[in-house]
């Protein structure tokens, strides 16, 4: 297998790590993903992540709760799966860093461009927390963003779900898959792929964005050597 690309952003979800618990964390799937990863890494992919909280914050559980506050605890959130992801590469031997948009330095470092773009011509992995530090933006934008923002070229977005279609295949069984996407026709249908700021922000960048299940972790190393799985989501 040959690679594809020289360096990509990989989005996971929170509820990912979970696996079937739901919540919380599944070691074998942590497990699993580093092995796949470190696939990636021995070929010379490099490799950044951004990951999401939903395995340990869901947003605002009431009407009354702010949703800046909420957000922020979303954010601490997507530190703690990132810790737990960077701890099962190092023990799968993959060099790994933690940067976060929120300082807190005692635990990982600050985020910093120029730190993590040479972090991943080291050979690194480098897995972005804390989304964009903002509230109201989600980590679909952080995503985007930090992809734009280190150079890569392309996202590859890991979901529960193998690809896009056009309703929601595990209620309707008729759904319709896509192999492929324009970025006006992600945001004219309306459909899930990432929220319309990352979207957009993919399209005004040149972004491309390969959708594909995360049953089979391995799917990860496919993905990066180009192959034709899942959905891809472009300017062309």
């Amino acid at each position: 297998m040959k690679l594809k690309y020289k360096r990509v952003l990989l989005k996971v979800s929170g509820e990912a790590l979970a696996g079937e618990k739901k919540t919380g964390f599944d070691q074998e799937v942590l497990s699993r993903l580093s092995a796949s990863i470190k696939k990636c890494v021995d070929m010379g992919l490099e490799i950044a992540l951004v990951v999401g909280g939903g395995n340990i914050w869901r947003g605002r559980t009431g009407e009354n709760m702010d949703r800046t506050r909420a957000d922020h605890m979303g954010m601490l959130a997507t530190v703690i799966n990132a810790l737990a992801l960077c701890d099962a590469l190092e023990n799968a031997g993959i060099p790994c860093r933690v940067q976060t948009a929120i300082e807190m330095r005692q635990i990982a470092e600050p985020y910093i461009r120029g730190r993590a773009m040479r972090h991943l011509e080291k050979g690194r992995v480098v897995i972005f927390g804390c989304g964009t530090g903002n509230p109201f933006f989600s980590t679909d934008t952080t995503a985007a963003l930090r992809a734009a923002e280190i150079n890569a070229e392309a996202i590859l977005l890991a979901k529960k779900v193998d690809a896009v279609y056009d309703s929601d295949p595990n209620v309707n069984p008729n759904a319709k898959k896509f192999d492929s996407l324009s970025f006006i026709e992600v945001l004219n249908r309306g459909l899930g792929v990432m929220d319309s700021t990352a979207t957009s922000l993919c399209m005004d960048n040149n972004m491309p964005i390969h959708v594909f299940g995360l049953d089979d972790t391995d799917n990860i190393v496919r993905a990066a050597c180009g192959e034709k799985l899942g959905t891809i989501v472009s300017n062309q």
